[in-house]
């Protein structure tokens, strides 16, 4: 499957959970889901919020906007269009959105 990452139309997705009311609102488009990987596209508007994830890996690569990720070891990246950022199972951290960010995205879900 081709896609455009710039220009597909993405699905409202709401809210991030914990986020200002009226911000941080996240759409995607699902490319590939098999029950252990997915890869595809997401977008989160200005807004800050705290993320946590579960257990999987996950593999991103930003495409639009402008962000400060802190992670909770302290670890400060400055996204912008062309940064990668893989991240381990258990991940936490607190994302500062100024300008909507979009991302392509691989997820390999823990097994165990």
């Amino acid at each position: 499957m081709i896609v455009d990452v710039l220009s597909a139309t993405l699905t409202d997705a709401g809210r991030v959970p914990g986020a200002t009311p009226g911000s941080a609102l996240t759409s995607e488009l699902v490319l590939y889901e098999d029950g252990r990987t997915e890869t595809g596209i997401w977008q989160v508007t200005p807004g800050g919020f705290d993320a946590f994830h579960g257990a999987y890996v996950e593999f991103m690569h930003f495409v639009a906007g402008e962000a400060t990720i802190t992670t909770a070891d302290g670890q400060v990246h400055e996204v912008r269009p062309g940064i990668a950022l893989t991240v381990p199972s258990g991940w936490r951290a607190r994302w500062e959105v100024r300008q909507t960010v979009r991302k392509t995205y691989v997820i390999v879900r823990d097994p165990r």
